[in-house]
């Protein structure tokens, strides 16, 4: 048994228990077990055809197409990659617009879902656009690395299920029916991210934390541990333990993730317009603001280009658009023009070879990293992704920096080790969705094995992070020395396999907290963070304190929570020496705090 899936059997009880008393009088739960496709959904061959522009991995659906054509293509990417959870198939899914009627769209690991529409409604699916939770028997904590976004379904039956734990996010969706975040009665789930998008109603049932941002929703029903909501027009009101819910009324500075589109007949990347103090979705009003890109102005890199060659086209100010695919760099990736668009499509994967990092942006305006998952290597990187440069003193809080969709991963697939997974040297830059995880299971894990030190060290004053999910680290998680920072949403699980508390001691501390906010630093704004411990060798091994600040009155934190997850594991204190323990016997192993 995997050690998430040990979590999940650990805290089933606590799990079911909370998401069935927050769920309100009347509440419907989620139908049990897969749905089934109407007797009428047609069958067909699959479409082998794919786009030659975008890669082999990539296939366009247009509405005149045979639906069961479709429905096959689809069903065959379904079978190779429901359980793929390490494997390295790469699948993109893109519907031009139109109505496509009577479609089962089931997504696995490494696929992604996209409409080509200016506006999520531009592409109609009656049918599902869903993920399940069957394969490992309705337990959702290992649905990762997939998304879906820019479209609109009507589902057959009123249901349209995303059972989903991190790096699984939704974007730009009209939801005309109820959307369950996880399997049904008997499955629990970790997630999750949903933005700009519109959903009739959301049941959460089992999902222990989620991060709901820039949306409409009709009812929010349910919660667990930490459901957190910023700038979304019909959330719950905000009520902080029982409910965890916690309302954030106004989103202060966003920008939108870029998305693929069809400009009449050619592909384009849309841009849109940055918001300041926003709520609902930015085409509530008619079709998203902003800036158009043709594909021309795009290096696009496939299964195969070296590093060398998106390296050239960055450094002649061109745009990179990389596909669906597992890519071995030798070099650091180097942007290095103001407002430079990298965009990944189906969970482009970057593999760093030789101990280089992956990624990094110089400390100038505008740049949108998107859509990319970054795979440490064997040689031991520095760090993975590093934005700004150290010392920087400038400023771009006109058009910051932004990273959406980003996740890191270190162990897992194969052995790799990097010291620290996301540095961020850049005033301003906004952080929109990361999962940095150190693996728990898989391929090439262990305490000596894959190593990292931390997941994310800010160093730039007035970085903002939205959806922050960071995990299993033998260090401090998140260590925030620039001044003026603010977290909407943050999830931690300490790591999992410290043989012993002499493993897990920063100097004469019993361990390292999960989230520091260093001492000189004035001030700090953070909503709805939970910190959880699972120590599998050892459940006394102690954590002091989960958060850190210095002491002073700018420091305000909303919303917090530790959880000792099966009781194994010990947690002192929430934040500083206020709140706590939670462990064995100690609170039922959970802990609230509303605020610091």
């Amino acid at each position: 048994m995997s050690r998430r899936a040990t979590l999940a059997g650990l805290a089933a009880a606590v799990v079911a228990t909370a998401g069935a008393s927050h769920a309100p009088a009347g509440a419907v739960p989620a139908p049990q077990g897969p749905p089934r496709r109407p007797a009428t959904a047609p069958t067909g061959t699959p479409i082998t055809r794919t786009d030659p522009v975008l890669g082999p991995h990539v296939t366009v659906f247009d509405p005149s197409m045979p639906v069961g054509d479709i429905q096959a293509t689809l069903d065959a990417a379904f079978a190779q990659q429901e359980t793929a959870q390490f494997g390295s198939g790469r699948f993109a899914f893109l519907f031009k617009p139109g109505h496509y009627q009577d479609l089962d769209v089931n997504i696995g690991y490494y696929t992604h879902v996209a409409g080509l529409g200016r506006s999520p409604d531009d592409v109609d699916i009656t049918g599902w656009v869903r993920v399940e939770a069957d394969w490992f028997d309705g337990n959702a904590t290992h649905n990762f690395w997939r998304a879906t976004e820019n479209l609109s379904v009507t589902p057959w039956d009123g249901y349209n299920r995303y059972a989903v734990s991190q790096a699984a996010p939704i974007r730009r969706v009209h939801i005309r029916g109820e959307m369950p975040l996880w399997n049904g009665y008997d499955g629990w789930a970790s997630g999750g991210f949903l933005a700009d998008s519109k959903v009739d109603r959301v049941v959460s049932g089992s999902q222990q934390q989620w991060l709901t941002r820039n949306s409409e929703l009709g009812e929010w029903a349910g919660s667990v541990w930490n459901m957190v909501f910023v700038g979304v027009e019909g959330a719950p009101p905000h009520h902080f333990p029982d409910p965890s819910h916690t309302v954030v009324e106004t989103t202060p500075w966003v920008r939108e993730k870029p998305y693929l589109y069809l400009d009449g007949d050619d592909y384009a990347v849309f841009v849109p317009d940055a918001r300041q103090d926003s709520r609902g979705t930015t085409w509530a009003d008619g079709p998203t603001p902003g800036t158009s890109l043709p594909l021309s102005a795009f290096h696009v890199a496939h299964e195969g280009d070296d590093a060398a060659s998106m390296n050239a086209a960055l450094a002649e100010g061109r745009h990179l658009m990389i596909t669906p695919g597992v890519h071995r760099i030798d070099q650091t990736l180097e942007i290095t023009h103001p407002g430079t668009v990298v965009l990944g499509l189906g969970m482009a994967t970057l593999i760093p070879e030789g101990g280089v990092d992956a990624i990094h942006v110089a400390d100038v305006d505008g740049v949108q990293l998107a859509g990319l998952l970054v795979d440490a290597g064997e040689g031991g990187s520095r760090v993975l992704i590093e934005v700004g440069e150290e010392g920087s003193t400038a400023r771009h809080q006109e058009n910051p920096i932004h990273l959406h969709d980003v996740f890191c991963r270190i162990g897992g697939a194969h052995p790799g080790s990097a010291e620290v997974s996301l540095l961020v040297h850049a005033h301003d830059t906004v952080i929109d969705h990361v999962w940095l995880w150190r693996g728990d299971h898989g391929e090439g894990v262990g305490w000596d094995v894959n190593t990292a030190r931390n997941g994310l060290v800010v160093n730039g004053d007035h970085v903002t992070g939205y959806g922050l999910f960071v995990e299993h680290y033998q260090g401090h998680q998140v260590i925030w020395n620039g001044d003026h920072g603010r977290t909407y949403f943050y999830q931690c699980e300490l790591p999992y396999d410290p043989p012993d508390q002499a493993a897990w001691m920063n100097g004469d501390e019993q361990g390292w907290t999960a989230y520091v906010v260093a001492e000189g630093t004035t001030a700090h704004t953070a909503y709805g963070l939970g910190v959880y411990s699972l120590m599998l060798e050892d459940a006394h091994i102690t954590t002091e304190r989960a958060i850190a600040t210095p002491a002073g009155d700018g420091f305000d934190f909303t919303s917090m929570v530790i959880v000792s997850l099966g009781q194994l594991g010990i947690i002192n204190h929430v934040i500083n020496d206020l709140g706590g323990p939670a462990g064995p016997g100690l609170n039922d192993g959970i802990f609230y705090l509303e605020s610091n």
